[in-house]
């Protein structure tokens, strides 16, 4: 009975980083649809602003968690992602300046509030998951974050157009949503005790400069690369979809995104268990197999209804691929280093997002719709491959 206690996931703990990340990612969710409004209606700013204002938070987010894992190895994970929390929630209110500087300031000072969100967040997950459980786990714990993608953009809008509503409304609001969260973090830090040795803390004190500029950390290189390639082929699916969409005359195609995300919202926590079950290796393969298997079908569909499945099964194998590696690099955690290394593993994702978005519409320009969708299948292809060529490697200790 103890060890059955000793093994479940939803500690009060686990429930509260939940909610955190919840709320922080809600904040995110809120101002995506309403920054490019922000820049454009009330600033007067260009598209080409718009991504300005977009990359700055990007760039600091990226840049900075190298910095911030470390400082939650020598300080506090669950202070770290507090930090990050209140420091998101407090930037937001530069955008009440009435100057697009202020909004790229903002964006960026966000972008570091962010990085700690997300360092912070994945260390105390290393710390707290279950062994015999860390795939699902990770799985419910990423699709949490995901689950504010579905519900707040819809929010923000009608919170916009509403009879009280302006763009400070909103701003105000997502400052609340990151401030909540840094409560019930607060809350949460009352139940984790985790405390770096002394002669941890010793060493990575006298080796800070060090730390802080070695950013391949080699514990987890392998799940990061795997992460980093499962997601190079994702923006064809979320954001180039539409336009290919639009070329095939498919109208109302509103409906995919919906299913797509449920899709993702519910998979993540149902399939990250598979892994725990089927071993790391093959639910890794499984995820590139789904991903190949829909770049491939959707050159062939011209109706909404097929590009709905294909999007199905791309984001079931996204959801079983991202929750596997998430959780491998839970694993290989070292305890001594865990801020810093669950930082390196999470620039995978904006790293390859950003440079998934560069090739795909490098492949467009260059091939077209359809011939961007089988130039990413043959990438998707190779990564199967190295995935199973490194089959040994991906095994979980348990197997």
């Amino acid at each position: 009975m103890a060890n059955r206690q000793v093994e479940s996931i939803w500690t009060r703990t686990f429930m509260l980083l939940c909610g955190a990340q919840f709320l922080g990612y809600a904040q995110h969710s809120v101002l995506t649809p309403i920054l490019p409004l922000y820049v454009t209606q009330q600033l007067g700013g260009s598209p080409f602003i718009v991504g300005i204002v977009l990359a700055c938070f990007a760039a600091t987010s990226v840049i900075v968690r190298p910095v911030v894992g470390h400082w939650a190895d020598r300080w506090s994970e669950t202070g770290v992602m507090i930090a990050g929390l209140l420091f998101q929630g407090a930037s937001i209110f530069l955008c009440f300046i009435p100057f697009v500087g202020a909004t790229m300031l903002a964006n960026g000072l966000r972008g570091i509030g962010w990085g700690g969100l997300n360092t912070g967040g994945y260390s105390l997950l290393a710390h707290i998951a279950p062994e015999s459980r860390r795939g699902e786990a990770s799985g419910l714990y990423s699709g949490v974050q995901g689950a504010s993608s579905i519900l707040f953009p819809a929010f923000a809008l009608w919170l916009l157009h509403a009879s009280f509503g302006s763009f400070g409304v909103v701003f105000l609001v997502s400052a609340v949503f990151s401030w909540v969260g840094a409560a019930l973090g607060g809350v949460m830090a009352l139940h984790v005790h985790h405390r770096v040795g002394r002669d941890a803390m010793s060493e990575l004190s006298g080796q800070w400069w060090r730390e802080i500029f070695h950013f391949i950390e080699h514990d987890i290189l392998l799940p990061s690369i795997m992460l980093c390639w499962l997601n190079i082929s994702l923006p064809s699916i979320t954001n180039f979809s539409v336009l290919y969409a639009g070329e095939l005359g498919i109208v109302n195609f509103g409906a995919f995104f919906i299913v797509v995300g449920i899709t993702s919202l519910l998979a993540r926590p149902l399939l990250g268990r598979l892994s725990d079950i089927i071993g790391r290796d093959l639910s890794i393969a499984t995820g590139f197999g789904l991903q190949l298997m829909s770049l491939l079908l959707i050159t062939i569909m011209s109706n909404l209804a097929g590009m709905i499945v294909c999007g199905t099964l791309y984001m079931l194998g996204n959801a079983i691929g991202s929750s596997t590696t998430l959780a491998i690099a839970v694993e290989r955690a070292d305890p001594r280093r865990r801020g810093k290394q669950m930082a390196s593993f999470s620039v995978a994702y904006p790293l390859s997002y950003g440079v998934g978005s560069l090739i795909t519409g490098i492949a467009v320009e260059a091939a077209g719709y359809v011939g961007m969708f089988f130039i990413l299948a043959a990438v998707q292809a190779l990564g199967l491959i190295f995935a199973l060529v490194n089959a040994p490697k991906l095994r979980s200790p348990a197997s």
